[in-house]
């Protein structure tokens, strides 16, 4: 197939990323080894087999600032879980810092503390039905704290911290299907060759539909082409560019 040229959002994207010198979006953030657990869907299956099925995936998480605002100061925080699934394309969950309840899960909220309820804000579609994804505190995790530095010394420390990933309808309630457990913390080189796709990456009987979509996929090339990355840079055992 011949290769589409780039949209008038991609375009704006990919000077905005260039003047910038960094990612479009939550340019400042820090990448750290994972591993995600995880259990099925609690209650009737959703029928996306990644939420659904028991599994035990590598991944890449990445904690960042939307802005981002100077230390601990208020912004839409947000968290990127990577799940490596060799040699099947890896799978890239992207949330934003929310609220937990239905009226408030679709919007991004500022706040400062990186402990708290992230949102894939805008719903996707399994079959008929709309869906949300989230990544939910652990009240036996530690609390990863205000502001990056924070986020770093949290994860260092031995009993590291955890998150819970849950599923929820439009209205329904959060169901938990798994957990993200951080490890150590990768470097400034890797956080930097990290490139997430939340259209093209997501799980397999998932799909991203709507102006909302198409205007986000558009921004991550964009901002990816800046850099130089693909939809699958990084985050892997060792670092694509």
């Amino acid at each position: 197939m011949p290769t589409l040229p780039p949209s008038a959002a991609e375009r704006a994207a990919a000077a905005l990323a260039r003047w910038r010198h960094a990612r479009l979006l939550h340019p400042a953030g820090r990448t750290f080894s994972a591993e995600a657990i995880i259990w099925g869907t609690s209650g009737p299956p959703t029928g996306v087999p990644l939420l659904d099925l028991p599994g035990r995936y590598p991944a890449t998480v990445r904690l960042s600032k939307g802005v981002p605002t100077p230390g601990s100061w208020p912004d839409v925080l947000g968290l990127g879980v990577r799940l490596h699934r060799d040699p099947e394309p890896p799978v890239d969950l992207l949330v934003s810092s929310s609220g937990a309840a239905p009226v408030l899960r679709h919007l991004p909220l500022p706040r400062r503390r990186f402990t708290g309820t992230y949102s894939s804000i805008m719903p996707f579609r399994a079959g008929r039905r709309r869906l949300f994804l989230a990544a939910l505190a652990d009240p036996d995790s530690p609390d990863l704290g205000r502001g990056l530095a924070a986020v770093s010394a949290a994860a260092a420390r031995a009993d590291t911290p955890r998150l819970v990933l849950a599923v929820a309808s439009a209205v329904g309630p959060w169901r938990p299907f798994g957990q993200v457990c951080l490890a150590g913390q990768r470097g400034a080189r890797e956080d930097a060759a990290l490139a997430f796709d939340p259209i093209g990456n997501v799980p397999p009987g998932l799909r991203s539909v709507g102006p909302i979509a198409r205007l986000r996929d558009r921004t991550y090339r964009g901002s990816r082409r800046a850099r130089g990355a693909s939809a699958q840079s990084g985050g892997s055992f060792g670092v694509t560019v």
